[in-house]
Parts: structure tokens; C-alpha cells; sequence
């Protein structure tokens, strides 16, 4: 019996944001919670910029055009770098 790997990259689907935390639910139905202070420009942008994102590729990552900011869903997955 032979198997074969499926690639499974996380993807999100749906994008939303707090004062304090970015919540992104994922296309595998878990949903991911991070604190803002994470992301310093997110952090300090104005509701309305925060709310100017886009979906990117496949839902990989998500783009902030008027903050210049982008993230991708593995980097979250992963957590803060030290």
C-alpha cells in the first residue's frame, strides 16, 4: 500500500480586528486570536485603516495597503520571533 503526502497550507478566510487583537478565521475551521500589540503599525493605525485589508494569493496572508503592512498566516501560526 503506498500513501502520498497532501501539501495542507493554512489559508485564511476571513479577516476581523479589535482595539486589541486580530482574529482570523482559517479555511480549516480554527480561528486564530493575536494580540495587536504584536503588530506595532497595526497597533497604532486608525480603525479605518485597519479595516482596509486584502486577502492575499489563496488567503496565505493578508495585506494592509494604506499601512504597508503584510502577514502571513504561517508567520502567525508561528507566533512571535524573539
Amino acid at each position: 500500500m503506498s500513501t502520498s503526502a497532501v501539501e495542507s497550507r493554512p489559508r485564511a478566510e476571513e479577516v476581523r480586528l479589535t482595539d486589541e487583537e486580530l482574529i482570523v478565521a482559517l479555511a480549516d475551521g480554527r480561528t486564530l486570536t493575536v494580540p495587536l500589540v504584536w503588530f506595532p503599525r497595526l497597533a497604532a493605525a486608525s480603525p479605518q485603516e485597519r479595516a482596509n485589508h486584502q486577502l492575499m494569493g489563496e488567503g496565505e496572508g493578508i495585506h494592509w495597503p494604506d499601512l504597508d503592512e503584510d502577514l502571513s498566516v504561517v508567520g502567525l501560526l508561528a507566533g512571535p520571533t524573539p
